[in-house]
């Protein structure tokens, strides 16, 4: 018997693929638990359109990354941090001040788990820090230390 899966089946398979199993297999376990339907052609008609819409949203993502990791790219955050002499600083620049930093004076929204900071920002002038936007997607945001 041919099922289309609703969520992924341990050792079975994916959600919205198309497996074969056994009838009683598919009658006892999977419909009861509404892990699978029938494949028949209504069902599998469905599965396609909703591909489709599946592709048609994840598309509308990845466009939408792209507009913003242009205005990212344009744009430049400025943050102060109290210096020594010598230019030695006292404490560092976080993702988390670089994302309200970047919400205040560009207007943009990011979170602070995607900034990308391999080690905290202990230096002044301008450093370029990774968002990662999407899978596909990383914008350099230009970040400028300067001393309060």
């Amino acid at each position: 018997m041919k099922v289309i899966l609703l969520e992924d089946v341990k050792s079975l398979g994916k959600k919205g693929e198309i497996v074969t199993v056994n009838e009683g297999y598919a009658r006892n376990f999977i419909l009861p638990k509404k892990l699978g339907v029938e494949a028949n052609a209504k069902n599998m008609n469905d599965l396609k359109l909703q591909k489709a819409n599946d592709e048609k949203v994840a598309k509308e993502i990845y466009e939408e990354a792209l507009a913003l990791k242009e205005k990212i790219e344009a744009g430049e955050v400025n943050l102060t941090i109290k210096s020594g002499e010598g230019g030695r600083t006292f404490g560092s620049v976080s993702s988390k001040e670089i994302a309200n930093a970047a919400a205040t004076q560009l207007s943009l929204e990011l979170d602070k788990k995607k900034i990308h900071l391999p080690e905290p920002i202990k230096s002044l002038g301008t450093h370029n820090v990774t968002v990662k936007l999407h899978p596909k997607v990383s914008a350099e945001l230009k970040v400028k230390v300067t001393e309060a």
